[in-house]
């Protein structure tokens, strides 16, 4: 069956919400028909004309990348830039274009996350949670309809923590109503005061997912008129960058090293002390100098990201290993986890890495 790029995009973006993108982000469908089928995909970084090209004679018809394709406000499409160019190339070829930016960075195993399993990291966590993105939901159901409406919640995407679903907390008790002229109470007379036997039920939800998940309860809920409470949460929630521990530590020498052969970058800039002994590493794919603070409160030996800059450098701990790492390679793996995302789910499609170059920085030595 014949799969619509409207369906994976649904499917893709419940499994990589764009909730979780940042503010300056463009993540999503970028170019594409959500009516027309697809069924081979072409993986990479960055999308270039290169890439179009690429995709074009393998008979791709659908881009999938980590940097979006339109970051800027797209005024006009002429033959002009790269990306513009780019848009040209996938309207010519009907070939649809989605980027995942940070809103594969800030979910679950997401690009930072694929880096520590690369360097050997284990008891690998978020290293800068997002917060605001949870809420609870509490309603009260009569207790022979709570597992219905338990159900329904569940089903809508409520009630998951970290690797555990269809978690919720119940309290029995008792709700108190008089149903007015014109009401059709599920229990109890018009006019009557009326006793009755409820469940509190307590849900914890992503709070993009709570609209959703409130049609839900409505739709279970056995009562004409349903109470419940929508509860902003501060609670951490996925997030930017990852820290753990390495199996055995090592000096800050031998983990550039490593570095080295991991993402090919031959030459890395770094601050601090490399034969110190390292035993906590923290890290962000792309630009994350910004959390040098967090790794440092979070006790990493070392701190691994890109793009940063020479007072950046200055500020860091002396106490800790500071290292650029370069930004596409400490993003190059993020093919490899869209690859194992897709093939999961759409085990016939014909998935392909591209082997175009994109990286725009070149080492002379």
């Amino acid at each position: 069956m014949a799969v619509t790029l409207g369906e994976f995009v649904q499917w893709f973006e419940e499994l990589i919400p764009p909730a979780f993108q940042e503010s300056y982000d463009n993540s999503g469908l970028q170019v594409g028909d959500p009516s027309a089928p697809v069924s081979s995909v072409l993986l990479t970084v960055d999308v270039t004309p290169g890439v179009m090209e690429e995709a074009a004679a393998a008979g791709c018809n659908l881009v999938v990348s980590h940097h979006p394709l339109i970051f800027k406000p797209l005024r006009h499409l002429i033959n002009g830039n790269d990306v513009q160019r780019s848009v040209a190339a996938a309207i010519r070829n009907d070939i649809a274009v989605y980027s995942a930016h940070t809103s594969l960075d800030n979910s679950a195993g997401g690009v930072s996350h694929i880096l520590a399993e690369k360097i050997g990291l284990e008891d690998i966590r978020v290293l800068v949670p997002l917060e605001g993105r949870l809420s609870k939901i509490v309603t009260f159901v009569p207790q022979e309809h709570a597992q219905v409406v338990r159900d329904a919640l569940f089903a809508a995407g409520a009630g998951v923590t970290g690797n555990y679903d269809r978690c919720s907390f119940n309290v029995t008790g008792e709700g108190t109503f008089r149903a007015g002229e014109g009401a059709e109470p599920f229990a109890g007379e018009v006019g009557t005061d009326h006793a009755e036997p409820e469940v509190r039920i307590e849900v914890v939800v992503p709070s993009y997912l709570v609209r959703i998940c409130v049609s839900a309860l409505l739709e279970a809920h056995p009562y004409e008129e349903v109470a419940y409470d929508i509860i902003a949460l501060q609670n951490g929630f996925n997030g930017a960058g990852a820290i753990g521990r390495l199996p055995l530590p090592l000096p800050g020498e031998e983990l550039l090293e490593r570095l080295k052969q991991l993402t090919g970058i031959p030459a890395i800039r770094y601050s601090g002390d490399l034969q110190r002994s390292l035993s906590t590493v923290a890290l962000c794919g792309g630009s994350g100098s910004e959390y040098i603070g967090a790794a440092a409160h979070a006790g990493a030996d070392a701190f691994l990201t890109a793009d940063i800059k020479y007072h950046a450098f200055a500020e860091a701990p002396r106490s800790m290993l500071v290292a650029d790492i370069g930004h596409y390679e400490s993003e190059k793996f993020s093919p490899e986890l869209l690859h194992n995302l897709i093939q999961k789910k759409f085990p016939n499609f014909a998935l392909r890495f591209s082997e175009t170059k994109t990286n725009p920085i070149n080492f002379y030595q």
